[in-house]
């Protein structure tokens, strides 16, 4: 291909993908894991616990199935066709859900809450199946040189339209009547995934070449072992990540500590919500510009001091407007971890390891993802909010010491392609 047509190619990449970015989270705003199933999961139950799993089965369903596809993701030609069977499971699922609000005036309240909660395992394992090949195909498709600026403007659109779709789905819930208001928004949502499916599939992913002889015979569990102990610089990067999980537990305590401590009204919360949103819309692709153009590392490095510094804030801060400071910052810091993130446990290792690199970068994170918001509660519930938070920064200030110093910054060696 000339360099015209590389560009024309990447350039139809580049929109097809954040089309598929946009309209997924336009239908997650509508489906969210964290507001509108739990709401659902909670005209079943009463159980705090059942409906605190919601978002926990999908954040652990993304994580823990990464490393098991990694074998087999190396030995592709072409990914595309794997994650657009895969990425089916992740969708899906709501479309379930939608069926099941619909019946429920038929449905024993037990039936609804079994079927229901498969289909949320059916969902996380789904987008945990399909993750690490999402990535890879990204990795081939977005050069290296401009790929943090692509996650983070693929996020900004996400976040943008999600907030949309939120606003929209409480309108929903408040005007339409039972049973059709949560089917209504999953249907709305499981339309939406079809959108951003089409999009995805315009994605042109070229053919690679495989080398048989680079690809390893050895089982997985020995080539991570080897990885882990040669690759000292990734298996810092690791323990980082690990540590960063817990440096990041106060965000889920935030809002709920301005309500209680601060005595913050509802209507304020809700703006410090959109205050929240809006600096990732904004924080995203400026972080990831900055990423590529500056250094990843350090890119991330601020993320870590971001989620310190608004831990220490929420428990000094007592005035409202200097408030919004604290979600501010708590806002850049997820940016970091989600955009650079990505684009970091992209460059390690080579094209052959790839797969597996990405897939130990989340699947070994995933049990941190799961104790670090147990920790929190139970800090807060035992010693108060302020050591909850306290312990929260020193946990950030420590996942920076380790990145700072141990690990270096593993910038891809690519050709510059001129971007879109």
């Amino acid at each position: 291909m000339s360099l015209s047509e590389d560009n024309r190619e990447l350039k139809h990449n580049y929109i097809a993908n954040i089309g598929d970015g946009a309209f997924f989270g336009f239908g997650v705003g509508f489906a969210s894991y964290t507001t509108v199933i739990p709401l659902f999961i909670s005209t079943l139950t009463s159980s705090a616990t059942l409906i605190g799993l919601v978002p926990a089965i999908h954040n652990v369903g993304w994580q823990l199935p990464q490393l098991l596809t990694a074998s087999q993701i190396s030995k592709m030609e072409r990914v595309k066709p794997f994650v657009m069977f895969m990425t089916v499971q992740e969708r899906l699922p709501i479309l379930g859900l939608a069926l099941v609000g619909i019946f429920l005036p038929y449905l024993n309240v037990t039936t609804a809450l079994i079927i229901s909660f498969l289909l949320l395992i059916w969902q996380g394992l789904g987008s945990g199946f399909t993750a690490n090949a999402w990535q890879i195909m990204i990795s081939k498709v977005i050069p290296g040189n401009i790929r943090a600026t692509f996650y983070g403007f693929q996020a900004a659109a996400s976040n943008l339209l999600s907030s949309l779709g939120a606003y929209l789905s409480g309108i929903l819930l408040s005007k339409i009547t039972p049973p059709y208001d949560f089917a209504t928004c999953f249907f709305i949502a499981s339309g939406l995934y079809v959108i951003s499916w089409i999009f995805l599939n315009l994605t042109r992913e070229s053919k690679r070449p495989i080398d048989p002889q680079a690809i390893s015979p050895t089982p997985i569990w020995k080539n991570m072992m080897k990885i882990l102990k040669t690759d000292r610089s990734f298996s810092n990067y690791l323990v980082s990540r690990f540590i960063s999980q817990f440096g990041m537990m106060s965000y889920a305590f935030i809002t709920v500590f301005a309500v209680s401590h601060l005595k913050m009204s509802t209507i304020q919360a809700g703006i410090m919500t959109s205050i929240l949103l809006i600096t990732q819309v904004i924080a995203n692709p400026l972080l990831g510009h900055l990423a590529d153009k500056w250094s990843r590392k350090s890119v991330l490095i601020l993320g870590c001091v971001c989620s310190a510094v608004s831990s220490l804030l929420a428990i000094t801060v007592k005035d409202f407007s200097l408030f919004s400071v604290v979600f501010i910052l708590a806002g850049a810091a997820n940016a970091c971890y989600w955009t650079i993130g990505l684009t970091i446990s992209l460059e390690f290792g080579t094209e052959e390891h790839r797969p597996l690199y990405v897939g130990m970068s989340n699947t070994l994170v995933a049990p941190a993802t799961i104790l670090a918001p147990l920790l929190g509660g139970i800090l807060a519930d035992m010693y108060g909010y302020t050591m909850m938070f306290i312990v929260s920064a020193i946990f950030a200030g420590i996942s920076v010491t380790i990145l700072a110093i141990l690990a270096r910054d593993p910038a891809s060696k690519v050709p510059v392609i001129p971007s879109p």
